[in-house]
């Protein structure tokens, strides 16, 4: 069990609105390669979501990941997303405007409210790549006729 999770995700639309998806990427902070993109992730998620916006996909990305940390017990957690409207939205320094993300963000928020501590920092794309490969995974797995989510949990 982590006391926290250095948090990747990313959300991938084909069209915008298109077949869209999120990926989850989640490090055990405790590991002196947990800050390294290249690294492979102590758990993941890889979810098809049909027809949805890059934004939806990018903030369902997020609270999914987050979903899953609380679950696995984290106390604190480390966003690092190539998302800056997200990133400013969740620190509240930008409103957020569209209809459709305002539950998403609402919904990121509480879980946010229930760690002892967290941040959200904004990375360039390039460092963003594992969990661009895994969005990107879940529409073509989906796509063959896949599962629709695939969640890998540590141990």
């Amino acid at each position: 069990m982590s006391s926290g999770f250095l948090i990747r995700t990313d959300g991938a639309a084909r069209g915008n609105p298109g077949p869209a998806s999120l990926g989850a990427a989640l490090y055990n902070l405790a590991r002196p390669d947990a800050r390294d993109h290249r690294a492979q992730p102590d758990a993941s998620i890889s979810e098809y979501l049909g027809v949805q916006t890059n934004n939806v996909a990018e903030y369902t990305g997020t609270l999914r990941a987050l979903e899953l940390a609380r679950e696995l017990g984290a106390r604190e957690t480390d966003l690092l997303l190539d998302s800056k409207l997200i990133v400013e939205q969740l620190a509240g320094r930008w409103r957020v405007k569209d209809a459709k993300l305002i539950p998403l963000w609402a919904a990121c928020r509480q879980i946010l409210g229930g760690f002892d501590r967290w941040s959200a920092t904004h990375v360039p794309r390039a460092q963003n790549s594992v969990a661009d490969a895994l969005a990107n995974e879940a529409i073509d797995r989906a796509q063959a006729g896949g599962p629709a989510s695939v969640v890998v949990r540590p141990g």
